[in-house]
C-alpha cells in the first residue's frame, strides 16, 4: 500500500473526452452467417461480433481498409455491452467501433482498464433501449483521466499481472478438465476388463420430484431444486426459489428432500440429461422433472455412479428424444441405461482417482476455480484502487 500511495501521491491528472484523445475506427460490413462461412481455424485475422462471437478469416476475405492493425479497445455496443482489448490485426461488425492511440502520452491499455471499470455505467445507458445498445457519442464524450505516462504504464503493469495469472490458471483448468475427461472415459469403459453390466434399475432406485406450484414460490423458506439448478456437474442454488409446506394441502413436499451427497438429474428442458451432485449442507427439495438416484450401497458406490453418469449426458439426451422438447422417463433410465458393476473395492479405487480431478476442476472452496475467482477479485480490488482519480478540476 505504501508503494501505491507513493505511485499516486501528488499525481496531476487531466480529464478529457475519449473521442478527443483517441482515434475511433469503423468495422466491416459482415453478417454472423458470413462470419460462420468464412471462418477457418488458424486463419490470421480475427473478426469480432457481439458477446463471445468471433471468426478467424484470411486477409483477402475482408477489405483492407476495414482491417485495424493497431492495439485497440473494441466497443461491444449491443446486447452485452462491454470492452475488449486486442493487439493483433482484427476487424469487427460495422455496428461496433474501436479506439486506438496516436497520442504518445496515452497508453491504450490504460484506457482499456479504465473503461472496464466503467462498464456498468455504459450498460445502464444501453439498458434504456429495448435492445441494450449505446452509440458513438456515449463513448466519444466520456471523460477519461490522463495521469503521466509513467504512471499509466505502471498501473497497466500491475493490473496485467493479475489478468495474465488468471489466464494461465484458466488454461491450466482447461488442461485438467481434459485430463479428467480422458481418465474418466478410460477408467469407466471397462473395455478390456471382465465386469458385469446391469440395467441401472437393478442396482439403483429412483425418485421423481414434487409438483411445486410456481404461483406459490416465495422469496424465503425451504429451497427448491429445479431443472435450471442442474449445471452438469454440481447443483447450483445461486438462483433458487423457496416454498412453505403450509401452502400444500395435498401431498407432502417434505418427502422429497435431498441432502449432501445426493445425485440429481434434469428430466426435461434445456438441461435434460445433465447431472448435478448436491454438495451443500443445507437440505433442499426436489421439484418435478428433477430426479434423484438412490444407489444400493451394497453394490454401487455413490461417487462411482456420479462419475459414470457424467459420461452418459449425450446418451441420456438421446434417450429423452432429443429435439426441442426432450423428456426423460424414470423407467427409461432404469431399463435402458447399463452400468458396469466391478467389486466395491475397485469402484473405490476409481473414485479416489477421479475425485482428485473433480476437486481440482470444479471445487469452489479449493482447486483451480477458487484460485481463478480469487485472482479476479484481486484484479478488481487493485483496479478500483489504482483507477480512482480526483475530479477537482472538472
Amino acid at each position: 500500500m505504501s508503494y501505491l500511495d507513493k505511485l499516486l501521491n501528488g499525481v496531476e491528472v487531466e480529464w478529457k473526452p475519449l473521442g478527443q484523445v483517441l482515434v475511433r475506427t469503423k468495422g466491416t460490413s459482415i453478417t454472423a452467417g458470413q462470419m460462420k462461412i468464412l471462418h477457418k481455424d488458424g486463419a490470421p485475422l480475427k473478426i469480432f461480433a457481439g458477446g463471445k462471437t468471433v471468426a478467424f478469416v484470411d486477409y483477402k476475405d475482408i477489405p483492407d481498409k476495414d482491417i485495424n492493425r493497431e492495439p485497440s479497445v473494441i466497443v461491444k455496443s449491443r446486447g452485452i455491452i462491454e470492452f475488449e482489448y486486442y493487439d493483433k490485426p482484427f476487424s469487427h461488425k460495422n455496428e461496433m467501433w474501436s479506439y486506438h492511440s496516436k497520442n504518445e502520452n496515452i497508453d491504450i491499455k490504460f484506457v482499456y482498464h479504465y473503461l472496464r471499470i466503467n462498464e456498468p455505467y455504459f450498460q445502464n445507458i444501453g439498458g434504456r433501449m429495448q435492445m441494450p445498445q449505446i452509440s458513438t457519442p456515449d463513448t466519444d464524450k466520456f471523460l477519461i483521466p490522463i495521469p503521466p505516462l509513467s504512471v499509466q504504464k505502471e498501473i497497466v503493469r500491475i493490473l496485467d499481472s493479475f489478468t495474465e495469472l488468471t489466464a494461465e490458471l484458466t488454461a491450466e483448468l482447461t488442461a485438467r478438465k481434459k485430463q479428467y475427461d480422458y481418465y474418466r472415459e478410460k477408467l469407466l469403459s471397462f473395455e478390456e476388463r471382465d465386469v458385469e453390466w446391469k440395467p441401472l434399475g437393478e442396482v439403483c432406485d429412483f425418485q421423481n420430484g414434487f409438483a411445486f406450484q410456481s404461483n406459490l414460490f416465495k422469496d424465503s423458506g425451504l429451497p427448491i431444486v429445479r431443472i435450471t439448478n442442474i449445471n452438469g456437474v454440481n447443483v447450483d442454488l445461486s438462483d433458487v426459489k423457496y416454498f412453505s409446506p403450509d401452502d400444500y394441502n395435498s401431498g407432502n413436499p417434505l418427502n422429497y428432500a435431498i441432502v449432501k451427497g445426493d445425485i440429481l438429474i434434469a428430466m426435461s428442458g434445456a438441461t435434460t440429461g445433465k447431472i448435478g451432485y448436491y454438495n451443500l449442507d443445507e437440505k433442499a427439495y426436489l421439484n418435478q422433472r428433477v430426479g434423484k438416484f438412490i444407489p444400493n450401497k451394497e453394490l454401487l458406490n455413490n461417487r462411482f455412479l456420479f462419475h459414470f453418469l457424467l459420461t452418459k449426458n449425450e446418451f441420456l439426451y438421446v434417450l429423452a428424444g432429443g429435439g426441442a422438447q426432450p423428456n426423460l422417463s424414470s423407467n427409461a433410465i432404469k431399463e435402458k441405461l447399463l452400468i458396469p458393476i466391478p467389486p466395491l473395492s475397485e469402484q473405490e479405487r476409481i473414485v479416489a482417482i477421479l475425485d482428485k480431478f473433480d476437486v481440482l476442476t470444479t471445487s469452489i472452496s479449493e482447486g483451480l476455480p477458487r484460485e481463478i475467482e480469487l485472482r479476479k477479485k484481486q484484479y478488481e480490488y487493485y483496479r478500483d484502487l489504482l483507477l480512482t482519480f480526483p475530479k477537482n478540476n472538472i
